[in-house]
């Protein structure tokens, strides 16, 4: 997105802004992790090419609500910055805006807050859920393996997942499964190159025979 010249916002419940920011920088310019300090100058050539524009906002676990979020959105609007899209790291460790006996039904109401947002700011909000025990070493996993409440999966309109097994990330590969798509086709698996030093991600393509070999 900001390599199209988008406006991306970021908001982090879990990391420092500062971490999350320097793995923008690796995963735009190539540079490792671990040494891209030593890249200063050489990342700042790469950055300032780049037409979007970032805003990364750190939040403490458990300390945001949905509305902390649709107030910093409001703020920024008025700033004249309108967000294309917004990412929220993640959704799971927002605060619900009322609490509720079980878990599962304040998750519930956290994603429809965040589906709320998406419509009134006018743009896609993205976040991420973890998987249960079943899915830690999956080849493949499905809807029934995120973690804790199931009735996240009804409230999202898209939902892929990202599996790897042991021998997947000693070859620094992986699967992409699109689990849900309210919009187009689901079900279907892509492999990918994931290279974590670097914050890389690469679909790669299937070849028609791989594609014939699905088919039978």
């Amino acid at each position: 997105a900001l390599k199209k010249g988008k406006t991306v916002i970021h908001y982090t419940l879990e990391l420092q802004a500062t971490v999350i920011a320097t793995r923008y920088d690796s995963c735009l310019t190539g540079y490792p992790l671990s040494d891209i300090i030593n890249f200063k100058e050489e990342v700042y050539e790469k950055i300032k090419e780049i037409e979007g524009k970032l805003i990364i906002k750190e939040y403490p676990t458990k300390s945001a609500t949905p509305n902390t979020i649709r107030a910093h959105l409001s703020r920024l609007v008025k700033r004249g910055i309108h967000p294309d899209v917004v990412i929220v790291d993640y959704g799971d460790l927002l605060k619900p805006l009322m609490a509720r006996k079980e878990k599962r039904n304040e998750l519930e109401s956290i994603y429809e807050e965040l589906r709320s947002l998406s419509t009134e700011f006018q743009c896609p909000i993205w976040t991420a859920s973890q998987t249960n025990r079943s899915g830690l070493n999956a080849e493949v996993i499905t809807l029934e393996q995120i973690s804790e409440a199931f009735n996240k999966c009804f409230v999202a309109d898209f939902i892929f997942s990202v599996s790897r097994t042991i021998q997947d990330k000693q070859k620094n590969e992986g699967k992409i499964f699109i689990a849900k798509n309210r919009n187009g086709p689901d079900g279907i698996v892509f492999p990918i190159q994931m290279d974590t030093s670097c914050v890389n991600i690469k679909v790669i393509q299937k070849t028609s025979a791989q594609y014939a070999q699905e088919a039978v």
